[in-house]
């Protein structure tokens, strides 16, 4: 069963950010709201989403201070300011601080999905050849290459967990999370532990770190 792609939405406005979670829930996407700038600060660095919306008018930490935390962090989540500053200085803004596309308010419903639609197609798009400490992941054929010339295969599952903690090597993600995201048919927090290990066992100790009370990220090395 194919996971839902996981998009955050950080908007203050209690009307649009129901409508905003009402519209792209039918859209396909599972939602997660923040309605000010401190709790979408702290979602965006625990949990992983494919796509944020993120108003720059919040309250407690405003639009630019999220982005420039989550960046800051090495959180690469794509990320999509729509808000009402839409001047060509707020849109140079929002963009030079690690923004990857600016809309503004009022907006067109069919324009903001087009525009998420292509945050996603670009992150799928990436190279999938992504580096760990000690080799690289080709994701399309699942075989690791280690610094040392050896090839190794991995399961389809070994692969995706490996490949979601090297897209994003900064972040810890939480058991839940890689449950919904790498293993979204099995229902038991447990696999997660049991990939992992099969991780380490063939790559190394050091492919993935735990952090403890909180979840896994990719490995520092051995």
């Amino acid at each position: 069963m194919e996971s839902r792609p996981r998009i955050l939405v950080v908007e203050d406005d209690p009307r649009l950010a129901a409508m905003l979670g009402e519209l792209l829930g039918s859209e396909g996407y599972d939602v997660v709201t923040a309605h000010d700038g401190q709790r979408g600060l702290h979602l965006g660095l625990t949990e992983a989403f494919d796509v944020a919306v993120l108003d720059r008018g919040l309250p407690v930490v405003d639009g630019m201070g999220v982005l420039s935390g989550w960046r800051d962090a090495g959180v690469l989540t794509p990320v999509l300011i729509l808000s009402a500053l839409g001047t060509a200085t707020d849109r140079v803004e929002g963009l030079d601080g690690g923004a990857e596309d600016y809309l503004v308010k009022p907006f067109d419903i069919d324009e903001l999905l087009a525009r998420l639609r292509v945050l996603r197609r670009r992150l799928s798009a990436t190279v999938p050849v992504v580096r760990f400490p000690g080799g690289r992941l080709d994701a399309d054929g699942r075989t690791v290459t280690l610094d040392g010339g050896a090839d190794i295969p991995l399961s389809e599952r070994e692969s995706a967990l490996l490949e979601r903690l090297a897209r994003r090597p900064e972040q810890v993600f939480s058991r839940d999370d890689l449950l919904a995201t790498v293993f979204a048919a099995a229902d038991d927090p447990g696999v997660v532990d049991t990939y992992v290990h099969h991780l380490r066992r063939k790559l190394g100790r050091g492919a993935v770190d735990t952090v403890r009370g909180v979840g896994y990220r990719l490995g520092r090395g051995s």
